[in-house]
């Protein structure tokens, strides 16, 4: 039952983060000018009319991060043991997937190409780590109450 509880976890804190991303992607109406909602539809065409503006790859590592961070926290909450080790998975998982972004699609600047690196594993892992200490603070404020009893 575990097995089927951390899967369930891990495609969740990647379909958020997936979601997260493509809002980030969506954040300036000038960037997407297409209809539809997914950008990963396009992305080619999308990158190709980006090339020129890193404003772009910046905001798509912020919302990476952020994405991360939150997909990391949602698994972590979701899966029973191990949290931030499934959170960390996520960050790999995101980090696999960016860079076979990278290598199918040529027209990433050369700071992307780098910051990618610093930004899906250690956010995930953050994301992980919120969550444990939240749950520790829980058990902590739990044991107080019932010491008092």
């Amino acid at each position: 039952m575990n097995f089927l509880r951390n899967t369930f976890a891990v495609l969740l804190g990647l379909a958020v983060a997936g979601l997260l991303i493509s809002l980030g992607v969506r954040l300036n109406s000038s960037w997407i000018t297409y209809d539809g909602f997914s950008a990963f539809q396009k992305w080619e065409t999308v990158l190709q009319s980006m090339q020129n503006k890193p404003y772009f790859f910046v905001a798509l590592l912020i919302s990476s991060g952020i994405a991360a961070t939150v997909g990391g926290v949602v698994t972590a909450i979701t899966v029973k043991y191990a949290k931030v080790a499934y959170a960390i998975l996520i960050g790999f998982i995101l980090l696999f997937l960016a860079m076979l972004d990278i290598i199918i699609f040529p027209y990433h600047p050369t700071f992307y190409k780098i910051l990618i690196f610093l930004t899906f594993f250690p956010f995930a892992w953050i994301g992980g780590k919120i969550t444990e200490v939240l749950y520790e603070r829980k058990k902590k404020r739990l044991k107080r109450l019932q010491d008092k009893k």
